[in-house]
């Protein structure tokens, strides 16, 4: 059973912006490019549906302590990546428990421990927790009860503990007044008593934001946070995301909101069909041709008025056209009769 992630001193993690991203300034900005210091290493992992490949990620690392946005086009596999890693589905090139054969297989190491084909709450008491873009609040339960639900170590979930009340009492008033501290953070102190199903769409990202956090993750991984989100919350949900970083939680997000990523993400990976294509620092990274090609295809700049293209798009149509002809029967004119009174 996976013990729960040990502290890292804070003297582990980079508070200082302008430190962390002169450390990032000299990582090679090519796919897979190694980092000062990666708390999460992806080696092979592969996710295939029938005959598409939703993902192919040959390796990815991710920088302790900085703000990492994962982006790129509809159907790029940003959401599998995220559920293969944290146990919510399982790669199609993962290893045998106990085979012995060579070859390359998934493996994925979170500070330095393996969690390749690890549950999900294993992977959350290792320390990496994530949320949903279709939030996952328990609707018919309170939005302090939400919040206890995420907090570990409850001797009182123990059979023989909760039956001695004294061995528990003080723990659980531990943990909600740790409870009520987060939802003050995220001004969600007033809605405490209220039913999470009562809750506005941004509301409920900031809950499951919150309760996330009950667990003191070493890393949070937010599935598109402002998704559905009114705009008078999305200053708010990025003033908490930097103050994650900025108390030593490396955050690894999912995001369509560019203005979002050039002005919060300290680094930017971009997928495309499933793999790694390009990364680099957010004021760099948006003009990399492969993220421009990933986005508005391998042929948007070219002139539509080209004749040469033209010419060549019209003759190849004609051909084909040709083609599916000579393979159709001859039509006859005489009329059927088959039927006809």
């Amino acid at each position: 059973m996976t013990e729960p992630a040990p502290a890292v001193a804070a003297d582990d993690y980079d508070y200082d912006r302008k430190r962390l991203r002169a450390k990032l300034a000299t990582v090679s900005q090519e796919p897979g490019s190694a980092k000062p210091q990666p708390i999460l290493s992806v080696d092979h992992i592969v996710r295939r549906f029938g005959g598409v490949t939703a993902c192919d990620v040959d390796h990815l690392e991710v920088q302790r302590g900085a703000i990492t946005a994962l982006i790129g086009p509809n159907g790029a596999g940003k959401t599998t990546f995220f559920n293969l890693i944290t146990g919510f589905d399982r790669p199609s090139s993962a290893k045998p428990r106990f085979a012995s054969s060579g070859g390359e297989h998934a493996e994925w190491r979170f500070q330095d421990r393996t969690l390749t084909a690890t549950s999900a709450f294993r992977v959350a008491r290792a320390g990496m927790v994530r949320t949903f873009q279709l939030t996952k609040a328990l609707s018919r339960m309170t939005v302090m009860d939400n919040m206890l639900l995420g907090a570990q170590d409850q001797p009182g979930e123990r059979f023989l503990s909760a039956l001695v009340r004294p061995t528990w009492t003080k723990r659980e008033q531990e943990i909600r007044g740790k409870a009520e501290e987060i939802l003050s953070r995220f001004t969600l102190d007033e809605k405490k008593d209220d039913y999470a199903g009562s809750l506005s769409g941004g509301q409920r990202k900031l809950l499951e934001m919150a309760r996330a956090l009950m667990s003191d993750p070493a890393m949070i991984m937010l599935d598109e946070p402002m998704a559905g989100v009114n705009p008078a919350l999305t200053q708010s949900l990025l003033g908490h995301i930097e103050s994650l970083r900025d108390n030593g939680t490396t955050v690894l997000f999912v995001e369509h909101d560019m203005h979002m990523v050039r002005h919060i993400s300290d680094w930017v990976v971009v997928m495309a069909e499933g793999r790694i294509v390009a990364e680099g620092p957010p004021t760099t990274v948006m003009r990399h041709q492969a993220v421009v090609d990933a986005y508005l295809g391998s042929h948007h700049d070219q002139d539509l008025g080209d004749d040469a293209v033209l010419e060549e798009d019209f003759g190849a149509a004609v051909a084909a056209e040709e083609a599916e002809r000579a393979e159709e029967p001859e039509a006859t004119d005489a009329a059927p009769t088959e039927g006809v009174r």
